[in-house]
């Protein structure tokens, strides 16, 4: 006689990026099982594969490809299926402001994190008075490296590469190049071509890009002093 199937809950939330309505599971035990010998393994392309895996299994709403997702949709998508499967509060320790040495224990819960968007944010780039480009956020390959493996990215061809591959388009006028069209090195070398400061404005995308972000306000049993600090990015409630 077959064990009892057991049945999951699901849930639902708005994507950041496009306010679209989505259906989401918890991790199951076999997949946080997967996912935990794949970070202990060591080895990158494992726990992509297996992050990709999951994601793809706990998003249920048909349609969804987790590789045109933004990276901030990402982040908030694991925060939410995290705080379903193991428990919406986390529990950090914070150093306060105003000695920076007094530890106090603080709770968070996880439903009460958003995704922040900047005034004035925007993906379109005007480089000077006909020639622009259209960004797109880094994807499901940055969230995995720079999110959950944690890597930092120093060397400067490494940079460019990155933020080519962020490039959607570039326009003159009417006429439009897809960067899809374009073998990556082209993308790279017309980034080589502008002054500083066209690349700043690419900067500014990148810095102003939409984020995880949370205030605590935090008093200091010490001195009663109350400071407010800041959480951005998935990494500063796990990490």
């Amino acid at each position: 006689m077959p064990l009892p199937s057991l049945s999951v809950p699901t849930y639902e939330t708005a994507l950041p990026s496009t306010g679209k309505i989505i259906k989401y599971r918890p991790f199951l035990v076999k997949e946080e099982k997967v996912l935990l010998l794949a970070t202990e393994s060591d080895d990158e392309k494992e726990v992509e594969s297996a992050v990709k895996s999951i994601l793809k299994s706990c998003i249920q709403t048909r349609g969804i490809k987790i590789e045109s997702l933004a990276s901030f949709d990402l982040e908030y998508l694991f925060l939410k299926i995290r705080g379903v499967s193991a428990g919406e509060d986390i529990k950090m320790r914070v150093t306060c402001q105003d000695d920076n040495k007094t530890v106090v224990d603080v709770s968070i819960n996880l439903d009460d994190i958003n995704v922040f968007k900047p005034e004035g944010h925007t993906n379109k780039i005007m480089l000077n008075e006909d020639v622009g480009i259209v960004m797109k956020y880094p994807g499901v390959d940055q969230f995995i490296n720079l999110t959950l493996l944690n890597k930092e990215i120093n060397d400067t061809s490494e940079i460019f590469e990155l933020v080519a591959k962020c490039v959607d388009q570039v326009f003159q006028g009417e006429e439009v190049w897809e960067a899809s069209d374009m073998k990556l090195q082209e993308v790279i070398e017309f980034l080589e071509g502008m002054t500083q400061k066209q690349f700043e404005l690419v900067q500014k995308f990148f810095e102003t890009m939409p984020v995880l972000k949370h205030e605590i306000d935090i008093v200091n049993p010490n001195t009663g002093i109350t400071s407010t600090y800041t959480l951005e990015g998935l990494q500063s409630f796990f990490g």
